[in-house]
């Protein structure tokens, strides 16, 4: 278990000491990707932080950045939508700044995403979905890569497949249902399926296996807005998310546990859920951002982003919270 009194000793701010909590609203998203942001919650960093959070679930990627954009909201926990956020970047700059990639990989052996069929589905690839429907997160980010998906196995997304909206909670019974012949999905829809005995994974990180490995479609974000008029909370809420990142890292068998209370897992599907790879802050790479890059170039490629932009950029900077 984790020692309270280190975790005193390195988060307390001023205002925790006065027993004063700063307020912060974070969106999230129920999915596997969010995973640091459960684990701060449940282990009490926020509170040990001297910070109180007001916690804004969603289940489509584009409502946390349109509460972001709309400052309903200071935070993207986690899992929020990597490639929305250069979107939204690019139509209103200057307002985010980002702080952490949570997505999975072929090297290191964690898994994103994957294309989930029925058990007695054809379908073995994309190339195989010519006159089918395929499921997919609501919002363009999970639009846009999915019409790349579809385009690189020789398809045309315009015509030869269908894609349709579906939020995370409906696509695994949509897939057995036949209400759709696939789906593109995050975990732990992908796990959920397995465990079901029902549907499985046609493909394990596909998108990683075509785009960049390892892939991350999750980002953590902060508002330009909150570091400006907040910067010392802010920087708690790094330190915190960053902390939770390395016990989601670490401890994860312990601490999956939490899982059936922030997703749809249940009790007895925990340990087959997959781990998510989680990049904190302090630990982002060069391999780290040319993989955020590779996600960004789709979006230019695929004509959803009308000028090219360096995810350098909007990468959160130590200056940025002095």
């Amino acid at each position: 278990m984790i020692d309270r009194r280190l975790l005193l000793a390195g988060l307390a701010s001023p205002a925790f000491a006065q027993n004063r909590r700063e307020k912060v609203t974070i969106s999230w998203l129920p999915i596997m990707q969010t995973m640091a942001f459960y684990v701060a919650q449940e282990e009490r960093l926020f509170e040990a932080a001297g910070i109180e959070v007001e916690a804004a679930r969603f289940q489509a990627p584009n409502q946390i950045i349109d509460s972001l954009v709309a400052n309903r909201a200071e935070v993207g926990a986690p899992g929020a939508a990597a490639g929305i956020s250069v979107l939204a970047e690019a139509q209103f700059p200057g307002t985010f700044k980002v702080f952490g990639l949570q997505g999975g990989g072929i090297a290191v052996n964690r898994i994103n995403d994957g294309l989930i069929v029925a058990n007695n589905s054809t379908i073995r690839g994309f190339a195989d979905l010519r006159g089918k429907t395929l499921g997919h997160l609501p919002g363009i980010q999970w639009r846009t890569i999915s019409r790349h998906m579809v385009r690189r196995a020789g398809l045309n997304p315009d015509g030869d497949v269908r894609l349709v909206e579906m939020a995370v909670g409906l696509q695994v019974q949509a897939v057995i249902a036949g209400t759709v012949d696939a789906t593109l999905s995050l975990e732990p829809v992908g796990s959920i399926a397995v465990a079901l005995g029902e549907a499985r994974r046609a493909m394990t990180n596909p998108v990683a296996s075509v785009i960049a490995d390892p892939f991350y479609s999750g980002c953590s974000l902060l508002t330009t807005k909150f570091i400006r008029e907040r910067p010392a909370v802010a920087k708690r809420v790094v330190e915190v998310l960053d902390e939770a990142t390395r016990l989601a890292e670490t401890q994860y068998t312990r601490l999956r546990a939490i899982l059936p209370r922030w997703t749809a897992v249940s009790a007895a599907q925990v340990e087959v859920v997959a781990q998510p790879y989680l990049r904190a802050w302090r630990d982002l790479n060069e391999t780290d951002l040319n993989s955020y890059q590779a996600l960004v170039d789709v979006f230019s490629s695929e004509g959803v982003l009308r000028a090219p932009m360096r995810v350098s950029d909007i990468i959160l900077k130590p200056g940025d919270l002095a």
